[in-house]
């Protein structure tokens, strides 16, 4: 397919925020600005693992980051386990961190970890990853995790036909076969992105044009726990198995892992790799981005690390120096307790025709890594 002008039209909007953003061009980048000459206190990062590439880049970009402004950065991965991140959190807080940054695993599990936080007068960031139940978070930063879910229906069935290169509805009537994955149910976010994407998906369902041969429609149903490919693969199977010799034509899949996952099944099950359905992801992983390459995977979503991990610094060094941080929501995010001051940024739809210009040519992949 030709590069279009709708996927140009994304593209741009995410390369110009690279430029306002003042990044640097590679995603270890420090783009906060001010301080380097000033020593900082101690900043708790706290990621949920290194089990994902785009996890051990979040967590590199705010190190560094932050250590371009003059703080110690106590780092810590908790390798999908709930205990090991408290405990992780404790230990930041008894070593006198005086901020935190945490992309949760489990964003209900931390309320009296983060009592502890505010008892010791110690604001809490919640990375992409909103922190629910608990009064004691003082910021969110995160993409648009609902547009994300658009952008990834929108990516689909633009990749089927149903859509034209704009985004626009075509005359293909047909009916198509489509799966749907979601993410991990103890992710906030998961539930943004299916949301999003069945706002996109649902009217097509009801009125034919698409057909979920499993009958599997329903976040519970497809939801994928820790968003783990072992898990996505293993469901994929499940599935050919019940439809039988019914052809897929797409499916909706949230994240890079666990289209690696379904990509393995479908071959597993008969699907030759140049004539799989069209297949979504996110986070633009390289194994991904390869993949997309080969003509295997037909898109991802590009959330750049390098501007998410600017924001969350860019809060921290605001609160460490008396001031506001900056946000551009204060509706969207409630986590039961209270609506938490968000700062959303954008991402950007990536396929076969514009990985170049989104990826490469905002240095965040060198042509080498992807080659």
């Amino acid at each position: 397919m030709k590069n279009s002008k709708f996927l140009l039209g994304i593209a741009a909007a995410g390369v110009m925020s690279l430029a306002l953003a003042g990044c640097a061009g590679d995603r270890t980048g420090g783009g906060a600005g001010g301080g380097e000459d000033e020593a900082g206190g101690i900043i708790g990062v706290s990621m949920p693992t290194q089990q994902s590439e785009r996890w051990i880049a979040d967590g590199d970009n705010v190190q560094s980051q932050l250590e371009d402004l003059g703080y110690e950065v106590d780092l810590q991965f908790a390798n999908d386990d709930i205990p090991t991140q408290v405990s992780q959190i404790e230990n930041m807080i008894s070593s006198g961190a005086e901020a935190l940054i945490i992309a949760s695993i489990d964003g209900t599990t931390l309320t009296d970890v983060l009592q502890q936080a505010a008892d010791a007068g110690i604001p809490v960031i919640a990375y992409d990853r909103l922190i629910n139940g608990t009064e004691n978070v003082d910021y969110y930063t995160t993409f648009d995790n609902f547009q994300v879910g658009v952008q990834q229906a929108t990516s689909l069935l633009i990749g089927m036909g149903v859509f034209d290169e704009n985004g626009e509805r075509t005359d293909l009537a047909g009916p198509l076969n489509v799966e749907l994955f979601a993410g991990s149910p103890d992710d906030n976010n998961a539930g943004f992105f299916f949301n999003g994407a069945m706002s996109v998906i649902q009217p097509l369902i009801d009125d034919g044009t698409l057909v979920v041969p499993s009958g599997q429609v329903d976040f519970e149903q497809v939801a994928i726990l820790r968003w783990l490919p072992e898990t996505a693969q293993e469901r994929m199977e499940n599935i050919l198995t019940i439809i039988g010799d019914t052809q897929i034509d797409g499916v909706l899949s949230p994240y890079d892992g666990l289209s690696i996952g379904i990509i393995s099944a479908l071959t597993s099950g008969g699907y030759s790799t140049d004539a799989l359905p069209t297949i979504t992801g996110q986070d633009a992983e390289v194994g991904s981005v390869k993949s997309i390459i080969a003509g295997e995977q037909y898109s991802t979503i590009f959330k750049d690390t390098r501007l998410l991990a600017e924001q969350a610094v860019a809060m921290v060094d605001a609160l460490q120096n008396g001031e506001e941080p900056e946000v551009n929501d204060t509706e969207t995010y409630d986590n039961t307790v209270k609506i938490v001051p968000s700062f959303l940024l954008e991402s950007t739809i990536v396929t076969v025709d514009n990985y170049e210009d989104v990826l490469i040519g905002s240095g965040y992949y060198t042509a080498e890594e992807l080659g």
